[in-house]
């Protein structure tokens, strides 16, 4: 059975600025590097569905909906917060970015796809129930979560986030939800500056310190998320997958490297076997230093295709 490779047009149209660091070249760096290496080869691609309003307010407030589509610029930028601005294609892209999780959810489930990755943007991870920001407008993951939960009728299933920025919008929106677990790491003190102190019993935060590598992502993992995913026994994973704590990139302070994203992919690939009937949906969050995010992700896909 495939892997399925989701992503849309939109998320190249979809532009802050020339100098912004959320640029569309992170999505076309990441689909040349995985056709030049012959990876495309091995997926089921699929073009990302707009997600619809039923499935947004799932993860979010019908206002933050609404919203949305009243910022909407015809022309020009507008400003979310200092670092987030919404243009022309924004929106579109935004839909269908957290449409991209929905299909892939179904996919899973549905027995077409074991595993799934979507290479989409804007990312979503720090949009909450009802604020954009931090580059995020829709919190693509927390949709599809839901969407696993409520439609398709999941008891249990677990979020990974190793982005180097907290998932506080995934948290925000799925703390005390007991048929979620969220295992995350990043880098304590640093944007969104939360996390440190879990909002719920179901959030098991690991913050590691500025300047630390890839071996406290191990002994995070080992020591604490290996042993909460045993004990919460889920369905289905779903992953964020960031790859701004690369030491080649200044969005951050840690030193994680290519072979770490490796190993993090491939423990999380061999849990979802062991656990979940290998059902893994994976998707593009955080990630600016654009060489190195094009081969993590490469290793990122060989794990979730099995292939050396």
């Amino acid at each position: 059975m495939k892997v399925a490779y989701l992503t849309h047009p939109s998320s190249v149209r979809h532009d802050m600025g020339s100098y912004h660091p959320e640029c569309p070249d992170r999505v076309t760096v990441i689909g040349d590097r995985l056709l030049a290496m012959g990876l495309l080869d091995y997926v089921d691609a699929y073009e990302a569905p707009a997600v619809t309003c039923e499935q947004a307010v799932r993860a979010h407030t019908q206002l933050h909906w609404d919203q949305l589509h009243a910022q909407s610029p015809a022309s020009g930028l507008v400003p979310v917060d200092p670092d987030t601005f919404m243009g022309p294609e924004t929106l579109n892209a935004a839909l269908h970015a957290a449409g991209a999780l929905v299909k892939a959810t179904d996919l899973v489930i549905g027995g077409e796809a074991r595993r799934a990755f979507c290479n989409v943007r804007p990312p979503g991870h720090h949009a909450t129930r009802s604020e954009a920001g931090g580059f995020c407008f829709l919190n693509n993951v927390a949709i599809g979560v839901r969407h696993a939960l409520d439609v398709h009728g999941l008891e249990r299933v677990a979020l990974i986030d190793f982005d180097v920025h907290h998932g506080n919008g995934s948290e925000d929106i799925l703390a005390g939800d007991e048929r979620v677990l969220m295992v995350s790491t990043f880098q304590s003190h640093l944007y969104p500056f939360s996390g440190d102190i879990p909002r719920g019993g179901n959030m098991c935060n690991v913050p590691l310190a500025a300047y630390s590598d890839g071996q406290a992502l191990r002994d995070a993992v080992e020591m604490r998320w290996l042993p909460a995913l045993r004990e919460y026994a889920p369905q289905m994973l779903f992953v964020s997958a960031g790859f701004d704590a690369h030491r080649d990139d200044e969005m951050s302070m840690l030193g994680w490297r290519d072979q770490d994203y490796a190993w993090v992919s491939r423990v999380l690939v061999d849990f979802a076997d062991e656990c979940c009937e290998g059902r893994l949906v994976s998707t593009l969050e955080g990630g600016y230093a654009l060489p190195a995010l094009a081969r993590c992700v490469e290793l990122h896909m060989r794990a979730l295709l099995g292939i050396d």
